[in-house]
């Protein structure tokens, strides 16, 4: 049975192939919380998949509804700009498919809460 929800995590990309580990490791961990939910990483430059392609993958697993997360601890221009005209893209393509682009993860409290004890350790 196909899943209908599914993540793609959006991060800037890299050319250090060590840049993704933290971004892979949390499509894992969703993985294994969550194995019927479908997770995967996209991102705007220098790695692959991009949003695009990881989208259309999620797609033709039956996927019907797709959240976006964008993997940035700032909204800069790429979450505020680039980010949206991309997935508006990725949308018109897949017109049957509901897309929500959730805030940049830096902008929860929880992941500041986070940061500040780490940094308090």
């Amino acid at each position: 049975m196909a899943a209908e929800k599914a993540i793609i995590l959006f991060g800037h990309g890299s050319r250090d192939p060590l840049w993704r580990a933290p971004i892979d490791a949390v499509a894992l961990r969703i993985r294994s919380g969550q194995p019927g939910t479908p997770v995967r990483c996209a991102f705007l430059e220098l790695e692959v998949p991009d949003l695009a392609s990881a989208a259309a993958e999620l797609v033709a697993l039956g996927a019907r509804k797709i959240t976006v997360v964008p993997m940035f601890l700032g909204t800069g221009r790429h979450a505020r700009e680039d980010l949206p005209l991309l997935l508006r893209q990725v949308s018109q393509s897949h017109q049957e498919v509901s897309f929500t682009l959730q805030p940049a993860v830096g902008e929860d409290a929880r992941l500041l809460d986070l940061l500040a004890k780490i940094a308090l350790e």
